[in-house]
């Protein structure tokens, strides 16, 4: 006689019960956006990321996409400020981010980008090192147009690997030689972009170690790749992720925020 629950009787058994694996849990995730540069390439008065962008500003912008991308992940938000710019980016919380999905935690950065991105990660420190977190996404706000696909792109490829930047390819390069002529570049080459997403504890080490030798990298990428083992995975950029450096920037931006907003 058969038995209905799936166990052997003589020669009989019941319809197999497909097994399912349990979906993976979604890594604890810190976003960092580093808001503390200025406007004078643009040629404004004031830090290009507070300038508008429609009816809002590229520090609101990148928040709220971060956010959004990293749920249900999201356990710290971290946005790096000037000291002079405390009192603007308080505001511009309440006007454009007045309910986030957690507390956004205001960080007065360093004297350069290195050193903005060490005092956040000396902020999560605690967290990390008692494995509340998993990965670290750094982002600047000056890239307001990074598109939710990108950032879930990214963090599922930095659970696997331990990191990953996103790049556009640059076919465009070539290198000088010391006699001031060209000489072929070997490899591929590309332009990396932001946001970055790196296991946390690697990365906290990683800028521990930067200090102590007195380094300081021009992204966060570059100074995992000299003091970690970390593998980190290249995933393909957008266009789209421009960062504002010029006044045109700031007009591309302004329209194209201004196109996507009327159709949502």
């Amino acid at each position: 006689m058969s038995r209905a629950d799936g166990r052997r009787s003589g020669s009989n058994y019941s319809s197999a019960v497909p097994l399912t694996r349990p979906p993976e849990p979604e890594p604890a995730i810190a976003v960092v956006v580093l808001a503390g540069g200025s406007g004078l390439r643009v040629g404004k008065d004031r830090n290009k990321a507070y300038l508008p962008l429609g009816s809002r500003t590229a520090v609101g912008i990148s928040l709220q996409t971060m956010a959004a991308a990293t749920a249900p992940g999201l356990r710290r938000l971290v946005l790096v400020v000037r000291d002079d710019d405390l009192d603007l980016a308080e505001r511009t919380l309440d006007e454009e981010f007045p309910r986030p999905p957690v507390p956004v935690e205001l960080v007065v950065g360093g004297s350069s980008r290195h050193g903005s991105e060490e005092r956040a990660l000396r902020h999560l420190e605690p967290a990390i090192r008692s494995a509340e977190l998993d990965l670290v996404l750094i982002h600047d706000a000056a890239r307001p147009m990074c598109s939710p696909d990108l950032v879930a792109t990214l963090v599922r490829a930095a659970a696997q690997s331990g990191g990953a930047v996103p790049g556009l390819v640059a076919d465009d390069l070539a290198a000088v030689g010391d006699d001031g002529t060209l000489v072929p570049l070997s490899g591929r080459h590309v332009r990396i972009q932001t946001p970055q997403v790196f296991a946390a504890g690697p990365l906290l080490e990683a800028y521990h170690r930067a200090a102590e030798a007195g380094f300081e990298g021009t992204d966060t990428a570059a100074c995992l790749e000299r003091f970690s083992s970390v593998t980190v995975a290249y995933v393909a950029g957008e266009e789209q992720n421009f960062k504002i450096t010029y006044p045109h920037d700031l007009l591309i931006a302004d329209e194209l925020i201004r196109r996507r907003d009327a159709q949502s």
